[in-house]
């Protein structure tokens, strides 16, 4: 039996104080087409769907997958990619094949949902499609069950006019979560298969290729996509991924609804390098990552990432160095609620919202509860991760300059000074020795009242931060085995960082 996970259940975050419309536009759905399926029968408008390739949907048993029994000129799937032909045709691939507004619902326990409007519409920008999920169940074990091929892409993937900035309101791909709906995806992934390669001398190994097909989510765009929430924004979309979630492979946007991912793999990765941009303008998005491929981020974006808005739980990998929230590019938090929990550290750009990030030389139990306080011992804000983890990023509205201490429970972890309006330490608390070299790490202040005395010497391992790949890290003070470390930061300044005993 399929199980899918709510975001309840993926983590319990309280943001108190402070609340959050999520609201966004909806497309009309008047002249929508009507798609109702079923493992018995799947219906167009209440007629029974079309075989036939030249009708706007129409049904087939041709699933794109990566077959067993290939060698490694075929692609880069191992035997665990690969699926049985028998497994592959027990699947209904019902397509979209004309721009329009479709509303689908019902199940379909072995199939997927393929847009596809033809390969020369990429310029196009009639050739928009928004899919409508209104009750929706759709499983497939041997690829996306979602998934936009060709459509209208607003973006472009040239590096040097890339920005975090963008503005994918004309998009061919759009997903509207209808309100009051729950809606189920549960899809696996294509490995690589190439169209065409090259081989070394030998012919033992392909040193350059061309890719023909590689879809790695659950829910996949090869556009850049808009995914949306119904007027009021109460609709539920719940992606069970085998390997990652929800990908686009240039730029991603969520407007609205709630979304729940629970994946093998990275939760949300869009893939352009130094290009992508994935944008969280409202909504709730949970994201949990089970780790069953042996690694993976909460949110991947080979850009950059943009929060403005709405409220986002990202959870890595419990055991792998991987983030919460990960971009090539620059972490920009603008706006909304941030819970992100992982074993690595991506800076975070200059940013409008405050933020507080917690390095712990221990992994710290998911399941637990931690409180954030502020100085007169008001929660500001509780949050009980599920999977373990080291780091733990927190945004809010309600973060501000000062005092707050950390708990697990009823036990103090950790406290933070900020800005302190009038200097002097808290009892027992040193602040931190300068990083060698003397220079501050960029954008922290000094503090206000004066040199820095120095700490007795120990021994500091560094924590993990992201190498090579573009995944940049915050390179400062790092705790001991017995220390905590919190950074209360303000708009990407780091104010203090204040190591406290156990």
């Amino acid at each position: 039996m399929k199980k899918y996970v709510t975001g309840a259940m993926i983590v319990a975050c309280a943001f108190l104080l402070m609340g959050c419309n999520i609201k966004s536009e909806t497309a009309s759905v008047e002249d929508a087409v009507q798609i109702e399926l079923s493992d018995a029968e799947i219906t167009v408008n209440g007629e029974q769907v079309s075989e036939r390739e030249s009708d706007e949907v129409y049904i087939a048993k041709d699933i794109i997958y990566y077959p067993e029994g290939k060698d490694f000129t075929f692609g880069e799937g191992t035997e665990e990619d690969a699926h049985s032909a028998q497994e592959a045709a027990g699947h209904t691939v019902v397509h979209i094949t004309e721009p329009g507004t479709y509303t689908v619902s019902g199940t379909l326990s072995a199939g997927q949902i393929a847009i596809d409007l033809g390969e020369d519409v990429e310029n196009n920008p009639d050739a928009v499609v928004t899919l409508v999920l209104n009750d929706v169940d759709i499983t497939c074990t041997v690829a996306p069950a979602v998934i936009f091929y060709h459509v209208y892409e607003c973006g472009d993937d040239d590096v040097d006019a890339a920005t975090k900035d963008v503005d994918t309101t004309a998009a061919g791909a759009n997903v509207v979560i209808a309100d009051g709906t729950e809606n189920n995806v549960s899809g696996s992934y294509v490995a690589r298969i190439y169209e065409s390669y090259e081989l070394n001398e030998e012919g033992t190994e392909v040193i350059d290729s061309k890719k023909l097909h590689k879809y790695d989510a659950a829910f996949y765009s090869c556009m850049s996509m808009n995914v949306s929430g119904g007027s009021e924004g109460t609709g539920v979309l719940n992606i069970l991924a085998e390997n990652e979630g929800l990908d686009s492979e240039l730029h991603l946007t969520l407007n609205g609804g709630n979304i729940n991912i629970t994946s093998g793999n990275d939760g949300i990765n869009t893939n352009e390098d130094e290009v992508s941009v994935t944008t969280v303008n409202d909504g709730t998005l949970n994201i949990q990552v089970t780790g069953e491929t042996g690694e993976g981020d909460g949110i991947d974006s080979n850009g950059w990432l943009v929060i403005n808005g709405g409220t986002v739980m990202a959870q890595a990998c419990s055991f792998s160095m991987d983030a919460g929230i990960d971009s090539d590019m620059g972490i920009h938090i603008n706006g909304g609620t941030v819970m992100a929990t992982g074993n690595m550290l991506d800076h975070i750009s200059e940013s409008e919202r405050n933020y507080v990030v917690f390095t712990f030389s221990d992994a710290q139990n998911g399941g637990s509860e931690y409180i954030l306080k502020d100085e007169s011992g008001k929660e500001v804000l509780t949050c009980t991760p599920a999977n373990d983890f080291s780091i733990m990023i927190l945004a809010s509205d309600d973060l501000q300059e000062g005092i707050y201490t950390l708990w697990q429970g009823e036990t103090q972890l950790a406290v933070s000074q900020g800005n302190m309006m009038g200097g002097g330490m808290p009892q027992n608390m040193e602040r931190p020795e300068m990083p060698e070299g003397g220079e501050m790490p960029e954008g922290m202040k000094m503090p206000p009242d004066g040199e820095m005395p120095q700490l007795e010497e120990k021994e500091r391992p560094k924590m993990p931060q992201h190498g090579d790949g573009g995944r940049g890290g915050f390179e400062g003070n790092q705790p001991s085995e017995t220390t905590r470390n919190i950074q209360i930061v303000d708009g990407g300044n780091y104010f203090n960082v204040v190591n406290v005993d156990n």
